[in-house]
C-alpha cells in the first residue's frame, strides 16, 4: 500500500536501464503484485488543466472520463519498471483501453486506486501484457480499465496460432468525417504537463527521432480523451479504443463518428484510432 503516488521520471529511467536486459516471452513470470494507493484525491486544478488540453467542458464538478487513467499510470510505471516485469519498458506500445465508468467521479471525491498486471499473452508481433486499473469508492468500484501494452519481438507461428481472435478485424468502412482537428507542434508538451505523462517522443522532434519517429508524436491517451470529449460519454458508459498508428505532430486529424462508433484518421485516411462508447 502506498501513501502517494511514485514519481514518474525516476520510474522511466530505472524501466530504461533494464530493458536491454529483459528477455520477453508469453510465458514469462511476471508480477503478482496489486499497487494500492487509499485515500486519493485529485487536484482540482490539475484535472481542469487535463480537461482543457483534452477538450472536456470547462468548469465540470466531476472527473474527465479518462482521467483516473493519470492517477493510475505512475502505479502501472512502478510496476513495469520493476525488476520482475519482464517486458522492455523502452519501446513498450500502448495497444488498446477498455474503460467502464460505473458513474461520474465528483472531483472532490476521496478514492482508493489499486493497480495490477493481469496477465500477459501472445501477439504476432510479440507479447502483450494486460494492466487492470480500479477506483474504489468504499466497496464500491465506480471505474476499472484494462490496458494492453505490446513488446515486439520475433514470435514463432505456435505462439501466435495460440491467440488467432486477437488480430481478426471486420473489413474497414470509414465513419463519416464530422471534424477536423490542426493539432499544434507544442501539444505533446501541453498534455504532458497536465498528465505528467513526459515520455520524450512526445516532447519534442530531436527527442522522438532518438526513438525512430520524424517529428514528435501525440499521446494516445490525449487522442482516446479528445474523441470522448467530442463524442460525450454517458454517466455510466463502456468505452473501448485500439491504437492503430501513431499521430505526427504538429498535424492535421478527421475526427469521424456513426452510431456510438468513433475513430481518429490522418491524410490518405490512414486510421490512428478506432473505438466505441455504449451505456454501461
Amino acid at each position: 500500500m502506498l501513501t502517494a503516488p511514485p514519481a514518474l521520471a525516476p520510474l522511466l529511467a530505472r524501466g530504461a536501464l533494464l530493458s536491454p536486459f529483459r528477455r520477453p516471452r508469453p510465458d514469462a513470470p511476471f508480477p503478482r503484485t496489486r499497487l494500492v494507493l487509499p485515500g486519493l484525491r485529485a487536484d482540482p486544478a490539475r484535472s481542469a488543466a487535463y480537461a482543457r488540453v483534452c477538450g472536456f467542458p470547462a468548469g465540470a464538478d466531476t472527473l474527465p472520463p479518462t482521467y483516473p487513467h493519470v492517477l493510475g499510470f505512475p502505479l502501472a510505471m512502478r510496476l513495469m519498471s520493476g525488476r520482475d516485469f519482464p517486458l522492455p519498458l523502452l519501446g513498450l506500445v500502448h495497444t488498446s483501453i477498455g474503460i467502464t465508468r460505473h458513474r461520474p467521479l465528483p472531483v472532490t471525491g476521496a478514492y482508493d486506486l489499486s493497480v495490477r498486471v493481469e496477465d500477459l499473452a501472445p501477439h504476432r508481433r510479440g507479447t502483450e501484457a494486460a494492466v487492470v486499473t480500479e477506483v474504489r469508492d468504499g466497496e464500491e468500484v465506480v471505474w476499472e480499465s484494462r490496458s494492453t501494452y505490446l513488446a515486439r519481438h520475433r514470435t514463432s507461428g505456435q505462439d501466435a496460432a495460440h491467440h488467432p481472435a486477437r488480430e481478426e478485424r471486420e473489413p474497414y468502412e470509414p465513419l463519416p468525417a464530422v471534424d477536423e482537428w490542426r493539432l499544434a507542434g507544442d501539444l505533446g508538451r501541453r498534455y504532458g504537463a497536465a498528465s505528467g505523462d513526459r515520455n520524450p517522443i512526445h516532447l519534442h522532434p530531436l527527442t522522438a527521432r532518438l526513438f525512430g519517429f520524424p517529428r514528435a508524436i501525440a499521446h494516445g491517451m490525449w487522442t482516446v480523451a479528445r474523441c470522448l470529449a467530442a463524442h460525450g460519454v454517458p454517466d455510466a458508459a463502456v468505452v473501448r479504443a485500439d491504437f492503430q498508428a501513431p499521430v505526427l505532430l504538429p498535424g492535421t486529424v478527421t475526427y469521424a463518428a456513426r452510431d456510438g462508433r468513433f475513430e481518429l484518421r490522418g491524410a490518405g485516411d490512414r486510421v490512428h484510432l478506432t473505438g466505441d462508447v455504449r451505456p454501461a
